[in-house]
């Protein structure tokens, strides 16, 4: 055998894989009460702390907290949620955090109203949106009935209560609703929503009339939608442009009201590019600036965001001022230590599935070209997730190395409307391999890289999606690197989390009917027919795709003469954690397709 190619020499500086593993992040910029005072969380491996004025508060956020982890509490204190509950701290960092409510599991988006903190509390079984006292003179109690419930939010005089639930078998994609609550009165109105329609992120507007902010694909595109106490609609930002990402979550905030609630912000997704507009009811749509914009919150000093791109690290910035002298501020950069000056800004692209459908996706070509490089496919998870043009480190990482990465956003992903993303109703594992696979056809003809020399990598449905094309392209395909991959459905729909129990009744079809299409649709049923080289990484704590499911497939396959290896990180879960499983994961997937594909 011939030893193994070595990389071409690249132009980019290379990342390391403890560069990679190790960088951190921000999120969650929140301004206080009065507008004086800006908080955010800063995030790596090795830990998580709230930040207030640029001063560490340490310890307070646990590690790998998913969604709205604090609020404010006035202009001094603040609101961190965690497991076990809420604790309050001060924002100056003195002294230890007190209790301030209890949660039967895992407390999530706290916001402080009159005399009440809402709040969401999430075991394994159930997420409920409950309310306790500030004053703790009585226990929380669960306002919400729904089987899921995310986002709760004040009114500004404290006496409405939002939030965003929805029941199985849905997930909040299939359909959702968006409740106010006159928690005074009792009663609870739908304002949005319903079977069809996805919406999210309830928000009250800080001044003027009541009127509830939210997201909602109603009219096809997921848009800003303005509302009333009663539901009526009073305004729908209305283009063809999503306005929001999966609800994975609580806490997204991809749009916020103006601090005298007379317009709203919000990012637009482009073709997986980001940019940060904003507009009043009935007005123009003023740019405010490029690149993905989260975290969006809007106060008397300026509109704070945490902005990315392909070439910019996660940065705490703040715009102030109106156009032409608005100005914008970087308070925090969550990757210092990484210099992204090679690093690749992709091109949208577009093929035709074999139906004629139009699939989406990013090319990143090397820093010397892509005529003949090796050709990296890197399928997203989800499936209902979208590759976006954000800090994308593993991907830029393969780039410098020489390889042209196809990032395709098949049929299932969000960011294309509606349409784009329930196309995958009853055909996850069949449309998304034809649109892969259609890729693959004409990047070849088109220069995206070499066609003989093709590796494919994904995570979850990502793995999934990966393993079905290289078993439906058996000299197409040189190998795959799948971590916690999805190979065998029936396994995974009586093992996974709750949030996905039913998923898979809609996007392949309900049991039992559909028995047969989910064991043709599942990777290891095909695994005698798997030619090319398979690398599985998988945590030995994962709840979303159990570590049976890996260690079945790999034996399958071996068992059938193929080739395929596993390794398991025993402490990690869907997604590694610990820097030292991310550098070891990068390095073996790295090793692997230089041995299988540049050979």
């Amino acid at each position: 055998m011939a030893p193994p190619r070595r990389y071409p020499a690249a132009v980019a500086p290379l990342l390391d894989a403890p560069a990679v593993a190790t960088v951190g992040t921000v999120a969650e910029p929140r301004w206080s009460p009065g507008g004086g005072r800006l908080a955010w969380i800063r995030a790596t491996p090795l830990g998580t702390a709230l930040v207030v004025d640029g001063r560490p508060v340490p310890d307070l956020v646990p590690a790998g907290t998913r969604g709205a982890a604090s609020c404010w509490w006035g202009d001094e204190r603040l609101v961190v949620a965690g497991p076990g509950g809420l604790v309050t701290v001060r924002a100056d960092g003195a002294g230890p955090g007190t209790l301030l409510a209890p949660a039967a599991g895992r407390a999530l988006a706290p916001a402080v109203g009159t005399g009440l903190v809402a709040y969401v509390d999430e075991t394994d079984e159930t997420c409920r949106v409950v309310v306790a006292p500030l004053d703790g003179t009585r226990g929380p109690r669960a306002v919400s009935t729904a089987g899921w419930a995310f986002d709760p939010a004040w009114s500004p005089d404290g006496r409405l209560l939002a939030w965003h639930e929805w029941d199985e078998p849905d997930m909040p994609g299939d359909g959702s609703r968006i409740v106010v609550a006159d928690l005074g009165a009792g009663e609870t109105t739908v304002v949005a929503g319903g079977p069809g329609v996805a919406v999210g992120q309830p928000r009250f507007a800080p001044a003027g009339p009541v009127r509830l902010a939210l997201v909602s694909d109603r009219d096809g595109w997921a848009n800003c939608t303005v509302v009333t106490p009663t539901g009526a609609v009073a305004t729908v930002f209305a283009e063809a442009a999503e306005h929001a990402e999966p609800t994975w979550g609580p806490g997204q905030r991809s749009f916020a009201w103006s601090p005298d609630g007379a317009a709203l912000a919000w990012c637009r997704n482009e073709s997986g590019f980001g940019r940060l507009v904003t507009a009043a009811p009935g007005g123009p749509t003023v740019e405010w600036g490029k690149g993905w914009h989260h975290g969006l919150d809007w106060g008397p000093q300026g509109l704070a965001a945490v902005r990315s791109g392909a070439r910019t690290p996660p940065t705490v910035v703040v715009y102030a001022g109106d156009p032409p002298t608005r100005s914008v501020r970087e308070v925090a950069v969550g990757a210092d230590a990484v210099a992204s000056d090679g690093f690749v800004e992709p091109t949208p692209v577009t093929w035709a599935a074999p139906d004629g459908a139009e699939v989406h996706g990013l090319w990143f070509a090397p820093p010397g070209g892509a005529g003949g490089a090796p050709l990296l496919v890197h399928l997203h998870g989800g499936p209902t997730d979208q590759t976006r043009v954000e800090w994308a480190l593993r991907l830029q990482y393969f780039v410098a190395r020489g390889w042209s990465v196809l990032a395709p956003n098949p049929r299932g992903s969000t960011g294309y409307g509606r349409t784009f993303t329930r196309a995958l109703v009853g055909g996850w594992g069949a449309r998304d391999v034809d649109d892969v696979l259609a890729g693959l056809a004409v990047a070849g003809a088109r220069g995206w890289g070499d066609p003989t020399r093709v590796g494919l990598v994904g995570g979850s449905a990502g793995g999934f999606t990966a393993l079905l094309a290289a078993v439906r392209a058996p000299e197409g395909v040189r190998a795959v690197v799948a971590a916690y991959p999805v190979t065998d459905l029936h396994a995974l729909a009586a093992t996974t989390w709750r949030f996905e129990r039913h998923a898979h009744d809609t996007l392949i079809g309900p049991l039992p009917a559909a028995a047969d299409v989910w064991r043709d649709r599942s990777p290891i049923t095909h695994a005698a027919a798997l030619r090319c080289p398979v690398l599985v990484l998988q945590g030995g704590a994962d709840r979303v795709v159990a570590p049976d499911q890996s260690a079945a497939f790999v034996d399958a396959v071996n068992a059938a003469g193929g080739r395929a290896e596993l390794h398991v990180y025993p402490d990690e879960g869907h997604g590694w954690s610990r820097p030292a499983v991310a550098a070891d994961a990068l390095v073996r997937t790295d090793e692997f397709l230089r041995r299988t594909v540049l050979a």
